[in-house]
């Protein structure tokens, strides 16, 4: 009898170290930067845009130094966020113009994070940037899992920082700011704002502080989307450094710099003091050691307001920004602290991607996570038990746009990009050795090229909305 207790204890140790502290589950705030850089936060490198709430997040828990957003474009990565299925699986697989939004909605027979986290008894919000489904569509968030959404439906309204409007689930609420309509989005909102007198990231906040103290006693799960420090493209198109919408430069008022450098800057930081208060109201209600909180980007930097561009080096030491396929388009910023499970001051070199958080979440709520993702969970990473994780033989992307193509990535170390205006040659990069991406070893080695091109050809299934990029 006492051997076998023994071995009951032995086996509980060894597969699940962390179970007792799911006594009572985790709260989770995840936050989803929009188009924010490798290098745009201090815990990652930056040393002119100051980001203590967040560098704090990773000195607290830990902070990944090879992690992947879903796609070098918002739609696409928030997409296989949700599902956890790569670009090739997932249901969204581009941005689409506003006059074809229906290829931009989840369906409903999508199951997404949110239904995880409601289908195991959890509060659920949205608040922010959703842009995978309008409303009266099964892609509106009430119809993927949330329980309350507040922000913007569609990604091109997303673009004006003093928007008209903003949606409370199905229904407009108005704004005191007055816009002059403008670019391909203006029937949604997007275009300039002629009197600016409430921004929307200051609403995110208040909604998202509202939802934690309505929900402190019982675990929720916010997904905190914001579309700071996006551009407003619209705005760019009468002055450039108005691009950068916020009430006021901050910290940055008497800098040196070019005023869309400042404003840039004053977005981020302003950003950041808003995760700050969420922080201090898990505090001040007592449950910040049990709550997850993420902090991530859905994609590489695109700052065409900032002056000079790479005056904040976004991306360094990266190649690449925004809706290209070099690894600044799609290597993004991943702090996650845990105060319950996660020791503090940690980095890590695991690779793992958007799609990962989906089997993650599951394992954490010992739920079975859905069939058909592409995901792997790093939960044996957060609990100090990294030698169990699996890791990925292989990631994948496709992208249209820009940079239109394809990516396998092997081992996280070979990378191998088709570009469709190079038909199909493969370019090959060892970022082991060269992270920058500068030399192609494509020509030195043809086994690796081969074996990433054959499973290019395997990776994606059939879509209807989005056909292959490049027939292999």
């Amino acid at each position: 009898m006492r051997n076998k207790t023994f071995l009951f204890l032995f086996i509980f140790l060894a597969a699940g170290t962390w179970s007792c502290a799911y006594a009572e589950r985790p709260n989770v705030i995840f936050v989803v930067a929009d188009d924010l850089g490798y290098n745009e936060i201090g815990a990652y490198g930056q040393d002119k845009i100051k980001t203590p709430h967040i560098d704090k997040i990773a000195k607290n828990g830990m902070k990944f130094s090879q992690f992947y957003a879903g796609a070098p474009v918002c739609a696409t990565s928030r997409s296989v966020l949700m599902t956890g299925q790569h670009s090739g699986h997932t249901r969204v697989r581009g941005n689409a113009f506003p006059e074809d939004n229906g290829k931009q909605e989840l369906y409903e027979q999508d199951y997404t994070l949110a239904e995880l986290f409601k289908d195991s008894g959890y509060a659920t919000a949205a608040i922010g940037k959703w842009g995978l489904g309008m409303p009266n569509t099964q892609g509106h968030p009430n119809k993927q899992g949330f329980d309350y959404f507040f922000g913007y439906l569609s990604q091109h309204h997303a673009h004006n920082f003093y928007p008209t409007f903003l949606w409370r689930n199905e229904i407009q609420v108005g704004l005191p700011n007055e816009v002059k309509p403008m670019g391909n989005g203006h029937m949604y909102g997007a275009g300039f704002a002629t009197k600016a007198k409430v921004y929307a990231p200051d609403l995110f906040v208040d909604e998202a502080l509202q939802f934690i103290d309505h929900n402190k006693n019982k675990p929720f799960f916010l997904y905190y989307a914001t579309n700071v420090p996006h551009s407003n493209n619209e705005a760019t198109l009468i002055n450039r450094a108005d691009g950068a919408e916020v009430p006021n430069l901050g910290i940055y008022a008497e800098k040196p710099w070019m005023l869309g450098a400042k404003r840039h800057a004053a977005m981020i930081t302003r950003m950041d003091n808003d995760i700050g208060k969420l922080m201090h109201r898990l505090q001040m209600h007592g449950i910040a050691d049990n709550t997850i909180v993420i902090f991530t980007s859905d994609n590489g930097p695109h700052i065409d307001h900032a002056e000079p561009m790479d005056f904040f080096k976004p991306s360094q030491p990266l190649s690449g920004w925004k809706m290209e396929l070099w690894e600044g388009g799609i290597r993004v910023p991943f702090v996650v602290s845990w105060p319950k499970v996660i020791k503090a001051n940690q980095t890590r070199s695991e690779v793992a991607y958007f799609g990962d958080f989906m089997a993650t979440f599951a394992d954490i709520l010992q739920v079975k996570p859905p069939k058909n993702i592409d995901s792997h969970s790093l939960l044996p990473i957060f609990s100090g038990n990294a030698q169990q994780f699996k890791a990925h033989d292989y990631l994948y992307w496709e992208f249209r746009g820009r940079d239109t193509g394809l990516v396998a990535l092997k081992d996280g170390r070979w990378k191998g990009i088709i570009r469709k205006k190079n038909g199909k040659k493969m370019e090959l990069y060892d970022l082991q050795s060269d992270i920058g991406e500068q030399k192609d070893l494509s020509e030195d080695y043809p086994k690796i090229v081969a074996e990433l091109t054959q499973y290019l050809k395997n990776a994606r299934t059939p879509s209807e909305n989005w056909p292959a990029i490049i027939n292999l």
